[in-house]
């Protein structure tokens, strides 16, 4: 009788150890499979495009500086204009959680007539007008993609 239970017992922890091996391969399993599912949507979000249109209006802007689509999604690369003539308007594409932002400098303004404005479809997702928009950077929005 004794060497009966030890072999149950045996037979019993081989088992329970393989049902355990087996949830946990199986736990693994799906952890990797939402984790590939999850990289797979960053990646398309990211890769994905989508046009934005700049506007800034007003008097005395020295400089324009705005996101044209360059560099990467947390640290886009800012391109430039000088002495831009007014109403001044660009559109550009980004990638991405790349968030769209244009932003106008007025050295010896007070900036009280400037203005700027984002527009995505037709539908302006960001603006600022008056001493707001020097004093606060600009126009600088979400990414439509990342909504």
């Amino acid at each position: 009788m004794n060497r009966t239970t030890r072999t149950t017992r045996t037979t019993r922890v081989t088992r329970a150890l393989a049902v355990s091996v087996l949830v946990l391969g199986l736990g693994a399993c799906s952890a990797e499979s939402v984790d590939n599912a999850v990289n797979k949507a960053v990646d398309e979000t990211v890769n994905e495009t989508y046009e934005v249109t700049y506007e800034v209006t007003g008097t005395s802007v020295d400089e324009i500086s705005y996101h044209g689509g360059g560099g990467d999604a947390m640290e886009p690369k800012l391109e430039s204009v000088e002495a831009p003539d007014l109403p001044w308007k660009k559109t550009v594409t980004l990638r991405g959680i790349m968030p769209p932002a244009v932003m106008p400098l007025a050295v010896d303004a007070d900036g009280t007539d400037v203005a700027c404005t984002i527009t995505y479809k037709g539908k302006v997702i960001k603006e600022a007008k008056g001493d707001g928009v020097l004093s606060a950077g600009g126009c600088v929005a979400v990414s439509p993609i990342a909504d």
